[in-house]
């Protein structure tokens, strides 16, 4: 793999074995995870991601594999109650004492006083994602957030068929939050590389649609930092043909444009952190696929 793809790729995938279409139970989800860290892949997964409710079920079944050592990390999706989720978090933080630390939440959003809000309970400590509906302009409540320190979180698909945001509608929400310096983190629908026609589920008889692809995204997300416009990064995000990339130790190269690794490593670091995938395997698969392992 080339020096500037594994820039892109480490700490990508955040793991969401939990979620449909994998819809795996606690213990198989908890069991890949502790697998995929021991394995040769472990530098492209980030955090591990679930419902705070199931957090009783998270420390039944992770009780014998978490390691001070090797502390794991979560992301919890808040519920209806704030304030009681963060007393739950605390109080897991402090029992596991550093084996397991919840240093992320992820709440949605679709008004900027619930963002506000929120952000007044929080802990500096845990770092809040807002899921925010981007159908629209999103520009006041991606603003919101970057007043208030907070990050954005970006739906990228689904299980139905008009769950998938337009890439008119996606490039735009990049576009902003480049332009207002908010990070983000996208889910859902990210199982595949680049744009292309996929099954829904993993159902026999599941329809399938358009899916965007992790790299289109995360690609256009740094040349959205270095100016490019909107109407460009549809296109990117538009992007079929695995020969319109190419990857060399240095630099990614789009169709002419260039991104260098320096570029790439900040964006990563600093702007465009994480995908959530029901599936680690797959992503990995299918860039065997293409061609880029």
């Amino acid at each position: 793999m080339q020096q500037s793809l594994t820039v892109l790729m480490t700490g990508l995938i955040d793991y969401a074995g939990l979620f449909p279409p994998a819809a795996l139970d606690m213990a198989q989800s908890v069991a890949n995870f502790s697998s995929y860290r021991r394995s040769e892949y472990a530098w492209m997964l980030g955090r591990f991601i679930l419902p705070l409710s199931k957090l009783p079920e998270f420390e039944l079944a992770a009780a014998d594999k978490l390691d001070a050592a090797s502390p794991w990390r979560l992301s919890v999706l808040a519920g209806t109650d704030l304030h009681a989720d963060l007393e739950t978090i605390a109080h897991f933080n402090e029992k596991f004492d550093q084996r397991a630390l919840i240093d992320t939440i992820e709440v949605r959003a679709s008004v900027t006083a619930e963002i506000e809000r929120s952000m007044s309970h929080l802990h500096p400590d845990l770092t809040p994602y807002f899921e925010i509906p981007i159908a629209g302009d999103p520009s006041d409540l991606i603003r919101v957030i970057g007043e208030k320190g907070g990050r954005a979180k970006v739906r990228t698909g689904s299980t139905i068929v008009d769950g998938f945001p337009s890439s008119s509608d996606l490039a735009r929400f990049i576009r902003i939050c480049a332009d207002e310096d908010v990070p983000f983190k996208a889910t859902a629908g990210l199982h595949h590389p680049l744009r292309s026609i996929n099954k829904l589920t993993y159902e026999p008889e599941s329809p399938a649609a358009m899916m965007h692809g992790f790299l289109n995204v995360f690609i256009a997300a740094a040349f959205a930092q270095t100016g490019m416009n909107t109407e460009k990064l549809t296109q990117l995000l538009d992007e079929e043909s695995p020969d319109a990339f190419q990857f060399d130790r240095d630099s990614i190269l789009w169709r002419g444009e260039m991104v260098v690794k320096g570029h790439l490593r900040n964006m990563r670091n600093l702007f465009a952190i994480s995908f959530g995938s029901c599936s680690f395997e797959e992503p990995l698969d299918d860039l065997r696929k293409i061609g880029l392992f």
